[in-house]
């Protein structure tokens, strides 16, 4: 089982930019689909994007596409996701996820960190 650790959360402005991270351990990383979910007050957790073992390809909801990166660095055992133009509806709690299938909205995930923070407010 692999463990996932995110970091990077926090307080931006509209149109500003925010990194988060997310850490694996445990099992090897790269045998890993990874993706990104997030969950706003009162809703349900919503599929950000992914991206597949090697991180030749990555996919994005249409609500970030454009304004969101995901990458990977298997030798660091670390996904990355890079927010730009942030938006006070991206507020919210964002998970990375971990499955040995490609990552999507409705993908029996595997493992799931713990959560980050993100707060888009002036």
């Amino acid at each position: 089982q692999v463990q996932l650790v995110e970091s990077g959360g926090g307080l931006v402005q509209p149109g500003g930019s925010l990194r988060l991270s997310c850490v694996a351990s445990g099992r090897t990383f790269g045998d890993y689909n990874m993706g990104w979910f997030r969950q706003a007050p009162g809703k349900e957790r919503a599929f950000v994007g992914g991206v597949t073992r090697g991180g030749v390809l990555t996919y994005y909801a249409d609500s970030v596409k454009g304004r969101f990166t995901i990458s990977r660095d298997n030798a660091k055992n670390t996904m990355y996701l890079q927010m730009y133009s942030l938006k006070a509806e991206d507020t919210a709690v964002y998970y990375c996820a971990a499955s040995t299938k490609v990552v999507g909205p409705t993908t029996q995930i595997e493992a799931w960190g713990q959560g980050t923070q993100v707060t888009v407010s002036s």
